[in-house]
Parts: C-alpha cells; structure tokens; sequence
C-alpha cells in the first residue's frame, strides 16, 4: 500500500521544487464520449486535463486523463492516469528530463502501472507548422499484476474458480522512451501523434495516441482521437491489448 501511494504521487512530487516561482501558466481540457474495445467493451465519458509552465530554461506539464462508463448492470469503464514532467533546457532543441506517471484501470490485466525516467531529449523540427521530438531514458517501473482463475470448475452446477493466482507485483529498470509529432495541416487543422515505450525484463508496454484537432472558434476545438495501449505480458485471460476512439470538445488557454 506505501508503494502505491508513493508511486501515484510520482507526477505531482516532479512540480514540487521551485512550485510558487512558476509563471504563465497555460492549460487545455478536453471533455467527450468514448468507445472502447479490448479487455472492455464499452460506451463511455472520457475527460483530459493538461498544465503547463515555463520559467527561465525549465518548462513543466502536469497532466490527468479519466475515462469512465456505466450501465444498469453497474460500472463497465473506470481508468485514470495521472503524469507529469519537467525539462530542463540546454540548447534551443536539447534537454534533459525527468518524467513519472501512475495508470489504474479496473478492468485491465494491472491494479496499477506505475513509472519515473529521466534523460535526454532533443526538438528534431521545431517551427510554427511542424514540430517533432524525441526523448529517452532509464528508469523503473512499479506494478502490481491483477489476481486471475488458474483453474477453472466444470461441474453441472455451473462454472467457478477453483484455484485463484494471488496478485503480483512487478518492479524493475526500464528504459522509458517518447516521441512527439505535431504538424498544422490547414490553418484550422492540426495532427498530433504521442509515442511511448516502457520496456523492461518483466513487461513491456506501449502506448499511441493519433489526434485530429479542428479549430471551431478561438480556444474551442473539437478532436477526434485513437489510443492504443498494449502489455506484452499479462495475466491469463487478459486482452493485452486496449484501443479507445474518442471524440470531445477542447478548450485551450494560450
């Protein structure tokens, strides 16, 4: 349990240096509908949350994303993510970076992901129509993999579990690597693409996140979005891959 409160406090803890220097803040938000397909099949409310500050050669980024959904048969989605990171700039397109998340999805094959990296990153292109970044690094990875039927009964009665697998937790050094794409197709439009790997000896997981983003007026845009996430190793009877299609308002403070 301390490991777990620890870890999902990793995003918060990277803002807590130098917290009440920090000027300019910026932020979006995005509130929408959801559907999703893998270990949950289902229609739901999905909402993004995104912070930003920039103060001398350090820029920070908070972020929170839940997806939630439900019907008369009781909850069918529940799944939050919080993540942040702080670079430190060393050039106009180098930095260094330090980054943590915590992910808890109900109906996933982990009761909760959780990471801190650190490393290097550099803007390839960086102009007012196109950028594209890179980043990587170690870290380590805290996870707890979700109990699962090792065997299951066949008697007449009906079926059952007769030998449940206790929960397991999966800790070790990964290298954490990231990459970024924005580019202005038309004046209203823009295409955003975020890659991730966490690959260590137990796992490793893969997340993609394609956006189309159409200005309506001013801060208001509406998005349409494809997730994917994918665990090359889960518990039995685990999809180990989720897809999520998304499509929301934004509101985007410059």
């Amino acid at each position: 349990m301390q490991c777990r409160i620890t870890t999902s406090l990793v995003g918060v803890a990277l803002f807590a240096t130098s917290a009440a220097a920090l000027a300019d803040w910026t932020g979006k938000g995005e509130l929408g509908g959801s559907f999703a397909s893998g270990n949950s099949e289902n229609e739901a409310v999905n909402a993004v949350l995104e912070v930003k500050s920039a103060y001398d050669e350090w820029t920070h980024t908070l972020g929170f994303a839940g997806n939630y959904g439900g019907d008369s048969g009781g909850t069918t989605a529940q799944r939050w993510e919080v993540r942040g990171q702080s670079d430190y700039r060393f050039t106009d397109r180098a930095y260094g970076f330090a980054a943590g998340r915590y992910e808890d999805d109900r109906f996933g094959g982990y009761d909760y992901q959780a990471s801190i990296a650190a490393g290097l990153g550099y803007r390839i292109i960086d102009n007012e129509k196109t950028k594209f970044w890179v980043q990587g690094g170690p870290g380590y990875r805290f996870a707890e993999r979700r109990r699962y039927c090792r065997e299951e009964s066949t008697l007449e009665e009906g079926p059952g579990c007769l030998d449940w697998a206790n929960s397991e937790s999966e800790n070790s050094v990964i290298f954490r690597g990231d990459l970024g794409f924005d580019h202005q197709l038309t004046e209203t439009t823009k295409v955003v693409e975020r890659f991730m790997v966490e690959t260590g000896s137990d796992n490793t997981y893969l997340q993609n996140d394609l956006g189309l983003q159409v200005t309506i007026s001013g801060a208001l845009a509406l998005r349409l979005g494809y997730q994917v996430r994918h665990n090359t190793d889960v518990p039995r009877g685990t999809e180990k891959t989720d897809t999520l299609v998304t499509v929301g308002l934004i509101y985007e403070t410059k």
